[in-house]
């Protein structure tokens, strides 16, 4: 099978490390090929802490996805997420040394790489440089500056940074599985390619992303992102308060709050009761659903107020800055019963359940369009996306080379063509010449002969 338009995506999160591969079939949407799953064991709230455990959790996912597409993996986009994760605006400019000429890519570019080079505080690096608006010799709201004229180039650009030393070791295990690493995505940049429209972006739209160990936040609005934030808290907490509150295992814990979970308590009786088998023959332990909806909410309460909390410091209630959209959830957590309520009674705000099926073909397996696979089809699109725009470059390239080479083809051509035409005239004229020269030689001949003829004759009559 052909490799060329294949991307990988690698979700390493807390609880699970997904391998999804795909491409774009002939009507423009992804087909995965192949996905394989395992336990995350070497990583809490996003960030590795066993790099051993990591490297076998991800060779595990790899194989896997490679025995169902039959399809060998090399490069890997990886998404990245965690505590350390952190945000900030920053304004910068360039001067352009010829404003008479159009801005093209490598304006922009060269506008990026100099935000690239920003000094961060000691033990961090830029992960994303995000261009919002762009001015141009003082003219703003520009959204698209290639192609326009001018010298002085502005942009407002949204930072994403991040510990050097979470994204190294995340290198490491992915390199030390036999992979090469193609790039590294925020996550919920990745899962907003999978789940948001572009009508949802222009009207705007904050992305709550709810994974095992963390729950990321990203807001768009006029089409770009606002603001992003990573809240260190996320579904395995529900799970460890649930195993805490009805001393039960882990295991029971997990699995009680995916079946009969709920984070609204008011939809439980207090009769409903579920039965957990005891250990080692005991006896079965009886868990009031009511009680175990009522844990599960006090911690989901915490976690949305904390996210709400920093769509506050996007100031989302300034008209200019509206989501109209409001809430789109995803991520594992978000398959928790009544979440989408309780989100919608204590922000106000509209609110949908997320699923990464518009962008996927029409034969894909159900189970891959659920909310917990939305990063790693973000991860697959946007590696495509990268790769359709590099050949596009690459076409583009050929194309202006191609051109030139005509040109240069014509212009040589022509040239040969000038000189074949003067060559031809100079010896046309040459032969010319010498024809000219021939006769006046040959007339000059011929009166030189009739001369001598004359003075011949005219001695012989003189000698008579």
């Amino acid at each position: 099978m052909e490799q060329d338009n294949i991307a990988v995506g690698l979700d390493i999160g807390t609880t699970k490390i997904v391998a999804m591969i795909g491409r774009y079939n002939e009507y423009g949407k992804m087909e995965v090929l192949g996905i394989g799953k395992s336990k995350s064991l070497g990583v809490h709230r996003g960030v590795v802490n066993n790099i051993t455990q990591t490297i076998q959790s991800i060779q595990q996912a790899v194989e896997q996805a490679e025995s169902v597409s039959g399809i060998q993996i090399q490069n890997v986009t990886v998404g990245i997420a965690g505590q350390h994760i952190h945000s900030r605006q920053h304004p910068d400019y360039i001067v352009r040394a010829n404003p008479e000429e159009v801005i093209d890519c490598n304006d922009i570019d060269m506008l990026c790489q100099q935000v690239h080079k920003l000094v961060m505080m000691p033990g961090e690096e830029i992960l994303h440089v995000l261009p919002q608006e762009y001015k141009i010799d003082g003219q703003s709201e520009i959204t698209e500056p290639i192609g326009m004229y001018g010298g002085r180039l502005e942009a407002n650009f949204h930072l994403v940074i991040g510990k050097i030393t979470s994204i190294r070791n995340i290198g490491r295990c992915v390199k030390s599985a036999g992979l090469d690493l193609a790039g590294v995505t925020l996550e919920p940049l990745a899962s907003a390619s999978a789940v948001l429209s572009q009508e949802e972006k222009e009207a705007g739209v904050a992305l709550i992303d709810i994974g095992g160990g963390t729950t990321d936040l990203a807001i768009f609005k006029d089409g770009i992102i606002r603001h992003t934030a990573v809240i260190p808290i996320g579904g395995n907490a529900v799970t460890e308060d649930i195993k805490e509150g009805c001393a039960i295992i882990e295991k029971q814990a997990e699995l009680l709050k995916v079946k009969f979970g709920s984070a609204w308590p008011g939809e439980n009786k207090d009769n409903e009761i579920v039965s957990i088998p005891g250990l080692r023959g005991r006896a079965p332990k009886e868990i009031s659903l009511k009680n175990l909806s009522k844990i599960i909410h006090a911690r989901m309460v915490e976690v949305i107020e904390l996210v709400f909390e920093e769509i506050n410091k996007y100031d989302h209630q300034n008209t200019k800055k509206q989501l109209i959209a409001g809430i789109v959830l995803t991520g594992g957590g978000a398959q928790l019963k009544h979440l989408k309520q309780l989100v919608e009674y204590i922000t106000g705000m509209d609110t949908r359940i997320g699923y990464p099926n518009e962008h996927l073909a029409g034969n894909s397996d159900p189970e891959i369009t659920s909310p917990l696979y939305a990063t790693a089809v973000g991860l697959v699109m946007n590696n495509l996306q990268d790769m359709r725009k590099a050949n596009q470059l690459l076409d583009l390239e050929e194309e202006i080379i191609e051109e030139e080479i005509t040109e240069n083809t014509t212009v040589v051509d022509e040239e040969v063509e000038t000189l074949v035409t003067e060559t031809t005239e100079e010896i046309s004229a040459k032969q010319k010449a010498e024809e000219e020269a021939a006769k006046r030689a040959s007339i000059s001949k011929k009166w030189s002969i009739s001369n001598w003829a004359e003075k011949f004759k005219e001695f012989l009559d003189n000698a008579e």
